[in-house]
């Protein structure tokens, strides 16, 4: 039985690769850097399901797809989320943030406060700060106000935040100084609601835990699998969904994982070498028929 990959589930010790079988069995590999990366698509992507449960009908889904998901269940798991707006009566006290992916690149959002910095190191946070917690609504009426006030947005798809960060600074304290800035004018603002219990300033590097310090700029990003294709390499660092992996001859190449939710991948071995047979893009180019993936 042959096991299928997940995509990448993040904590703050690290981020680990999740794998699932058939019968809905479930195993992680952490990501290591240094170590090499290698694997074989085999057969037909298939659609990846919601939450942890498999398509019921285990449909083709197309190999440019950040979703990996058939039409139902994308609906379905549109339904249950908080992020799309669908949910308004969650009862868990939520957490408002503002996000730093790199040079003139910051965002604001909530997540819901038990999952930590889980939501932040999904999506390739460099830098974060909380703002505030509450209630659901009283979070969301807090992420309008500043989105307005501030002029940031709540969403900023990958290829850009792939752009900028092959420009981080070197210094920690550099990293944080947008987010210090847009904290101060932000607690500085009236039209709060209440229920909303402000946070210190207290920026978060992720830095560290991605492997970005000191690594080789990115050269390209993979554009898709396809059958028989291999990707080997070796994980030089890791962001959100993107894996960056050094592929031999200068190149370091981004693999989103989330192309590679629904593809049952197979071992390659040494006899490969470094290097890919699948379709490679410049860095922040995507083809216009397929919309880079949001938060």
């Amino acid at each position: 039985m042959g096991w299928w990959c997940d995509g990448v589930r993040w904590a703050p010790g690290g981020g680990e690769l999740v794998w699932r079988d058939g019968a809905g069995r479930e195993r992680r590999s952490a990501l290591r850097y240094g170590r090499e990366l290698g694997f074989r698509a085999d057969g037909e992507r298939r659609c990846g399901g919601v939450r942890g449960q498999r398509c019921p009908v285990g449909a083709v889904v197309g190999g440019r797809s950040t979703g990996g998901q058939c039409p139902d269940c994308a609906r379905l798991d549109r339904s249950r989320s908080v992020a799309a707006d669908t949910v308004a009566d969650d009862p868990q006290p939520y957490t408002v943030y503002l996000a730093w992916f790199g040079p003139g690149m910051v965002k604001v959002g909530i997540t819901a406060e038990a999952r930590g910095s889980a939501r932040l190191l999904e999506q390739g946070a460099v830098v974060f700060t909380r703002l505030g917690r509450g209630p659901l609504m009283a979070a969301r009426r807090t992420e309008e106000l500043l989105r307005t006030a501030l002029g940031v947005p709540d969403r900023v798809p990958y290829a850009a935040k792939r752009a900028v960060r092959a420009a981080l600074p070197a210094d920690r304290r550099e990293r944080a100084e947008e987010v210090r800035e847009l904290y101060g004018r932000a607690v500085a603002l009236a039209g709060w609601p209440e229920s909303l219990e402000r946070a210190e300033l207290e920026p978060v590097d992720h830095v560290g835990v991605f492997g970005l310090a000191g690594t080789p700029p990115v050269t390209g990003v993979i554009g898709e699998l396809a059958d028989g294709g291999h990707v080997a390499g070796r994980l030089v660092a890791a962001a959100g969904p993107d894996l960056h992996l050094e592929c031999g001859g200068g190149a370091v190449l981004v693999l989103d994982t989330r192309l590679v939710r629904g593809w049952e991948l197979t071992g390659v071995g040494e006899d490969h070498g470094a290097g890919v047979t699948v379709p490679v893009r410049d860095v922040g180019g995507a083809s216009g028929s397929v919309q880079d993936g949001l938060f």
